[in-house]
């Protein structure tokens, strides 16, 4: 299918910020600038779905999308000087602001749907622009994810799913639930006092709450403007309302609102069981970068075994997909490799040979401990297709912050894995992965091994985010490594540190972050 690639440039970090969060230290207390994120500073290529690229006829409203979506708004303080200030600056870079609504175009129509469902104001629709820049794969160097920024602890509260098959804050369907219900209860918290709520998605209920007592005591009003709340806060309010405004008057502004389909881009269709993405993506008859777009929440080559059961399917191919499930024999769905266990085996290392899991295998294979025997035969689940050709697998064929040059190395006499990994500048991990060798492997002269050389960050690599990290007190190398699940080579190398120098806090650090590897780590 024929697809016009349109190339994001680096977004200001100015336009977004914020981020969905429990009552915790670590969000309530960081600096307006340790919140920005950066993982929206460097964007990458964007490829419109099939039912995408909505053909309709620019006006200078924007068409009947943005027309309905205005007929909607109800929150007022758009004349408050932060708002006037912040819609300015948003004036200022017209061409941003399209950029990042071209982003969302797959998902507007959704959320709008959602949010009007709900009887909500429909400046809601918007707040992923100031969340995540209608980026399904952002992430925070405070652990937000997906369009909506949940953390993992305020993502399990509203049911959404994160292990190593799948993280449901990035899924555009249960996300925007979650997002709802969460600012549903914000709302009724703070007696149907929207911006309140708002600001409360940003901070916490906990923090708004308090600085509302605060003024009570003090005998001040306690309506948002009021209110001493932290700086990142303050403004986040502001940012929405300001959005809300270009929205409204876009001319005013000088931005050009691009035509969305009033109608959803995409259905959402039961699939009856845990289902290759490839084989989806071929079903469908689109490809599997496409899929993976409008399924962001699927960290590997297949949909959770455990459910959630359903694939998001551009519209024009929702019929067609169906038929083609129907008509597909079960034992094609998925693909399974039968593995007989050999002398010197682990349960371990036979999973980093087929890069899944010990808690996949012993699940998969009815396992109550890792202990295994030679001769024992273990069924493991495995991409049908070429791993390349998947869009979530090319964090395993490239290192986070490199190119996707493919290089083969000859294995030499004297040549080791650690040589080997420093000659190319990766690390030794990412060279026993890209080519499935088990820990404790010997490599032997003549040996191919495969190699991505390393380089700048790949525009295409979709799971790859960048991430500007402040240290604080008490911080190491070791602590920030595992916190992003980096290796403290890598920070290294991306940050031009030597071995024998510590971190000073207020240090700023560039890391290339894996999105997908932050499901099952970190989780509080």
């Amino acid at each position: 299918m024929k697809k016009t690639l349109l190339i994001l440039t680096a977004l200001a970090i100015q336009l977004i910020a914020g981020c969905a969060s429990l009552d915790t230290p670590s969000h309530s207390t960081a600096s307006s600038s340790e919140k920005q994120y950066a993982a929206i500073t460097e964007i990458d290529s964007y490829a419109p779905p099939a039912s995408g690229g909505y053909t309709g006829k620019t006006t200078a409203d924007g068409g009947v999308f943005w027309r309905q979506l205005r007929q909607g708004f109800s929150l007022t303080g758009t004349q408050q000087a932060a708002v006037v200030t912040r819609a300015s600056e948003y004036g200022r870079n017209p061409r941003q602001v399209e950029r990042i609504f071209a982003r969302g175009e797959p998902y507007l129509a959704y959320i709008y749907t959602e949010v009007k469902k709900r009887n909500f104001p429909l400046e809601l629709v918007l707040l992923p622009f100031v969340e995540s820049g209608y980026d399904p794969f952002a992430y925070s160097h405070g652990r937000a994810a997906g369009l909506w920024q949940f953390i993992p602890g305020t993502g399990k509260m509203y049911g959404l799913k994160q292990d190593w098959w799948y993280d449901g804050r990035r899924d555009v369907v249960e996300s925007t639930r979650a997002a709802l219900n969460y600012l549903d209860y914000l709302q009724q918290r703070f007696d149907g006092d929207w911006l309140l709520a708002i600001a409360a998605y940003n901070s916490g209920s906990g923090t708004v709450s308090k600085a509302i007592k605060q003024n009570r005591k003090a005998g001040k009003p306690t309506d948002f403007w009021h209110l001493s709340l932290p700086v990142e806060t303050s403004a986040y309010v502001p940012k929405l309302l300001a959005i809300s405004d270009v929205v409204r008057r876009p001319s005013k502004y000088n931005v050009v609102l691009a035509p969305v389909n009033p109608a959803p881009a995409f259905a959402v269709v039961d699939t009856r069981g845990q289902l290759d993405i490839g084989v989806a993506a071929e079903l469908a008859t689109i490809d599997t970068e496409e899929l993976y777009l409008l399924n962001p929440g699927f960290n590997r080559w297949s949909t959770h075994p455990d459910g959630p059961h359903q694939l998001a399917i551009p519209v024009g191919q929702a019929a067609t997909f169906k038929k083609n499930l129907a008509a597909l024999p079960a034992e094609q769905r998925t693909k399974w490799v039968r593995h007989k266990i050999n002398k010197g085996e682990t349960l371990s290392g036979i999973a980093r040979r087929y890069n899944t899991t010990v808690t996949v295998l012993r699940s998969t294979n009815v396992l109550k401990s890792s202990n295994i025997r030679i001769g024992q035969h273990l069924l493991i689940p495995v991409a049908a297709q070429d791993a390349s050709r998947y869009a979530a697998l090319a964090k395993h064929l490239q290192p986070a912050g490199s190119s996707s040059n493919k290089l083969t190395h000859q294995v030499r006499k004297g040549d080791s894995l650690w040589n080997i990994a420093r000659q190319y500048d990766v690390s030794v991990n990412q060279v026993t992965r890209w080519n499935r060798l088990d820990n404790g492997k010997l490599i032997k002269p003549g040996q191919q091994l495969v190699i991505w050389e390393s380089g700048k960050t790949s525009a295409n690599s979709k799971r790859v985010r960048t991430v500007n990290y402040t240290v604080r007190n008490g911080d190491s190398l070791y602590g920030i490594s595992k916190k992003f699940s980096v290796t403290i080579n890598d920070l290294r190398r991306w940050n031009n540190l030597s071995s024998n120098k510590y971190l000073q806090p207020g240090q700023h650090l560039k890391l290339f972050v894996d999105v997908t590897q932050l499901s099952t780590s970190n989780q509080t």
